[in-house]
């Protein structure tokens, strides 16, 4: 076993947080010190063994010594807080960015992933020499930096996962064909990082990859007997491959909770070898489940404590307060990074931790109006602030999310409306279940607007009763009709898939040329994908709907005529506006107005406007 004061490891997540150098700076420091009090060991982002092998431009790097310096104080900076310290190491062959200049590519095979990406250079004797001396070298520069462990990446259909996969590896040399043979190059790279340090080494592979023809169970479980006898320290096990099942590989809310566990769990008692569990560990629950019923070696927590840096601390009972919770949306630690932002969450404003909640020099009455995320996340920091907050509501708590939370597959973030409300709470918010007006709120010293958005529904000539995402609601929702749904954005992409779960009949037009409109892209192709295969959804896209006859619809797809009849109920989902009802007024105090009432925006930028205001006041 592994000397850690708990079992608790941090897995590596992808921060974005670099300046293209590959160097720590002061960004990775603050993350990952905040990220070190409470757990067992903190293993950094991927850190790419060549320049030429970078996965996301902004990516830390221990491809050369000039890194070492950096790693080193990072490394003892985890120390300092009571953790050790994970270095993982990972070559990802066909994976690495084609968009990055400079990028190369190798792999088992000269194909390319099958969903795109560049071509490949298959691995001759001499590449493959010069793949293990990467490992190799990257190895003793983490002995130097200081690191406590070395987890090599065997899994998620990178490099070593390249060879291991039958359904990649089509080579006819002693490293393709039979399982000993597509083992054999990824085993000679473990030997080789084993020769040359004297730490720990974990190794991390896909107990399954979840694609026809890939990697399953029973020949993980041969080859975690195998690493035993080789004397490694443990198995990660995960799931999928990052080329073509990505749901798997983040462990989005779409996926089923548990899979990975029951893989450890087998290959645990089967090979009977210490085993990292990790997929979506984001809860107290999921926690005791793995100590009680899967005897847990090691619990590896990610986005928990992404959204909550004191998310094991708070389960230790060393911080007194509810965790935030992790969603498994993956908007910001997928989402941010992607767009260059570097991680983020759609729960914690700050992930990075770079700025401080201090009170305020001076006690104030603040309104709130609205109470969506922007208005519950602001109403939370002014009262952490010292501020007296009253926060108007017309309706219920949690605005529009509520909605976004109906849907059968994002039930999770049901989690952030509770979580609000129980904060709101526990912090002495006064609520005030009114529409507020003028006369409401004149009195107070500052005033956050926060009233979000209305639905806007194009002038369709006919179109008289129709339904917007209320619909969502269960009392509400239908079953066993023919639903017209106009509008193939993010929610009418959502509300289509939750009708036809429910047993409807879905035509679904938009009038763009792509459905989903700006989804993250990994629950938009997870999305369109049920919606295409099910055989009770039409999709159209360049779609205009000229007038609506009782049943019957009237439009052009592509610029041809078409008609739909049959109908039994009209839903538009066409986007909204914003909603300020103060617009226009002479307000007498200083006024913020935040989230969708000052443009419509996703919920993480609601929350961290919301946060931003309020720390100011």
């Amino acid at each position: 076993m592994m000397e850690m004061r708990n079992p608790f490891i941090f897995v590596p997540i992808k921060t974005g947080y670099g300046d293209g150098t590959g160097k720590v700076n002061d960004k990775h420091i603050s993350f990952y010190k905040r990220r070190s009090r409470y757990v067992g060991a903190i293993t950094l982002e991927p850190l790419y063994i060549d320049r030429g092998l970078r996965e996301i431009p902004t990516q830390l790097g221990i491809d050369a010594d000039d890194k070492v310096e950096g790693l080193r104080k990072l490394v003892d900076i985890i120390h300092g807080e009571g953790a050790k310290v994970i270095a993982h190491l990972n070559h990802p062959g066909r994976m690495a960015n084609p968009s990055i200049p400079g990028n190369y590519f190798v792999s088992s095979t000269d194909e390319p992933c099958p969903n795109g990406g560049a071509v490949p250079e298959m691995l001759d004797r001499e590449g493959m020499d010069k793949v293990k001396e990467l490992f190799v070298s990257a190895a003793r520069r983490a002995k130097e930096a200081g690191f406590d462990i070395i987890e090599i990446q065997m899994g998620h259909g990178y490099l070593l996962a390249q060879f291991i996969s039958p359904g990649v590896n089509k080579r006819k040399d002693e490293y393709g064909g039979s399982f000993e043979n597509r083992i054999r190059f990824p085993l000679e790279v473990l030997s080789s990082v084993m020769d040359a340090v004297d730490l720990p080494v974990i190794v991390r592979i896909s107990g399954e990859e979840m694609v026809p023809g890939g990697i399953e169970i029973e020949e993980m479980i041969q080859l975690s007997r195998i690493m035993k006898d080789m004397g490694i320290a443990a198995v990660h096990v995960s799931a999928g491959t990052v080329c073509l099942s990505p749901p798997w590989f983040f462990q989005h809310m779409f996926i089923p909770k548990g899979k990975t566990w029951e893989m450890g769990a087998r290959i645990q008692r089967e090979a009977e070898i210490p085993v990292v569990y990790v997929g979506r560990v984001n809860s107290f629950e999921d926690i005791e489940v793995l100590k009680r019923d899967y005897d847990a070696s090691y619990i590896g927590i990610g986005r928990a404590l992404v959204a909550d840096p004191d998310f094991i601390g708070k389960y230790t009972g060393e911080v007194e307060e509810e965790p935030r919770p992790c969603l498994a949306c993956s908007e910001g630690c997928l989402g941010g990074v992607k767009k260059g932002k570097g991680l983020s969450c759609l729960m914690n404003p700050d992930v990075p931790g770079l700025t401080i909640i201090t009170k305020a020099r001076k006690k104030k009455e603040v309104a709130v109006v609205g109470g969506g995320p922007a208005g519950l996340e602001s109403a939370i920091v002014l009262r952490e602030r010292g501020h007296d907050v009253v926060l108007f509501e017309k309706e219920q708590l949690g605005g529009a999310f509520i909605l976004a939370s109906l849907h059968p597959r994002k039930k999770e973030l049901r989690k952030a409306i509770d979580y609000f409300k129980r904060e709101v709470e526990r912090r002495g918010v006064e609520v005030v279940y009114k529409e507020a007006e003028l006369k409401d709120i004149e009195n107070f010293d500052e005033v956050i607007i926060a009233t979000g958005s209305k639905p806007f529904v194009p002038p369709i000539k006919g179109l008289e009763n129709y339904n917007w995402a209320e619909i969502l609601y269960p009392e509400n929702m239908p079953s066993g009709e023919k639903i017209f749904l106009i509008g193939g954005g993010l929610m009418g992409v959502e509300t289509t898939s939750a009708l036809a779960e429910a047993g409807n009949k879905v035509i679904l037009v938009e009038i763009l040329p792509e459905l989903g409109g700006n989804m993250l892209p990994l629950e938009k192709a997870q999305l369109l994908k049920i919606l295409k295969e099910h055989p009770d959804v039409e999709l159209y896209t360049n779609t205009i709907i000229k007038e609506v006859k009782g049943d019957r619809v009237i439009g052009e797809v592509n610029g041809r005529y078409m008609e739909w009849d049959g109908i039994d109920r009209f839903v538009v989902l066409t986007g909204v506006r914003s909603y300020n009802p103060f617009e226009g007024e002479e307000l007498p105090m200083p006024h913020y107005v935040i989230g969708d009432a000052k443009e419509p925006r996703k919920a993480i930028d609601a929350i961290e406007e919301g946060y931003n205001v309020a720390r100011l006041i």
